[in-house]
């Protein structure tokens, strides 16, 4: 009998332990912490946009609680109550207000909005005022599907006209006239690669031209550098000398009283020379004519 009872006793503790953990695990899933101390209120919204139980209920963004319940008020039709589990350290102001929110992912969840603390708190088990935002699918079929639907007759014309130029035969015979001009400019660049090989040549002569000149105006350099070293100085001083000697000399056959003025100015002085000069010719003719005059020639 013991042995029996000890096996019952085994077994019901079994049981037991194993409703505790189903029990712990349920909430676990959910994301119900009931070793945590809560507070509950509830939020009336006529619709839900596919909240679920367990969602997360945030502020600023950060969860602080959950949704513990979601229930249809079979009293007050079209409306559903929300049953929401935050922090107990959580106090909410009059005023503050529960949001479902959804998020691209079609994921919803509640978002409070927190009120005037000066116009006090709401007690426990209160309902808060609520409201739905419109999720980014709800801004793209309220906003973004009314344009698509507008752009759709002028795609459809968009596109007929784009089978009619297609079906143009102009637009072939464009397409032909391109191809045989795309082969005349092939054409071309070959003959502009001919006329570069053939001017190969040139550029080597060019090439020889200008290290010739390179040459030439190194040697100029050369030559720019001695100029440089030249004592231009002495050389312009001697220049200045040579002049102011030629002056002197000028000045001196200009000057009647000298002596290199009397031999160029003196008239007299020229029909003297003059008048030698002529009798010197006679002479000369007179020998010529008669020698034997002048020259005596004796024979011993």
């Amino acid at each position: 009998m013991k042995k029996i009872f000890r096996k019952e006793v085994i077994i019901g503790l079994l049981v037991a332990l194993a409703l505790l953990i189903l029990f712990f695990g349920i909430n676990f899933l959910k994301g119900v912490n009931i070793f945590k101390a809560a507070n509950y209120f509830y939020a009336d919204y006529t619709s839900v946009s596919g909240l679920a139980q367990s969602a997360p209920v945030t502020l600023n963004g950060y969860k602080i609680g959950i949704v513990r319940a979601i229930d249809y008020d079979y009293d007050n039709p079209g409306h559903v109550t929300v049953e929401l589990s935050v922090d107990k350290k959580l106090r909410l102001p009059r005023g503050s207000r529960a949001y479902v929110a959804t998020d691209i992912l079609g994921t919803a969840s509640v978002e409070l909005v927190l009120g005037n603390p000066a116009d006090g708190f709401y007690a426990i088990g209160d309902t808060v005022e609520s409201g739905v935002k419109a999720g980014m699918m709800d801004a793209v079929s309220q906003n973004l599907m009314p344009a698509v639907s507008s752009i759709f007759p002028k795609i459809d014309s968009l596109l007929t006209n784009l089978n009619a130029i297609v079906a143009d035969p102009a637009l072939t015979a464009s397409v032909k006239r391109l191809d045989a001009l795309t082969a005349e400019l092939e054409g071309t660049v070959r003959s502009l690669h001919g006329v570069m090989n053939s001017m190969k040549p040139v550029t080597a002569d060019l090439k020889s031209i200008t290290e010739n000149v390179d040459t030439i105006t190194g040697d100029l350099a050369v030559v720019s550098g001695r100029l440089r070293k030249t004592p231009v100085d002495s050389l312009m001083d001697n220049l200045s000398t040579t002049v102011a000697n030629l002056e002197t000399l000028t000045a001196q056959l200009n000057d009647p009283n000298s002596s290199f003025g009397k031999i160029t100015q003196d008239p007299a002085l020229y029909d003297n020379i003059n008048s030698t000069i002529c009798s010197l010719d006679s002479l000369f003719v007179d020998i010529k004519r008669n020698p034997k005059r002048y020259v005596t020639i004796k024979v011993f």
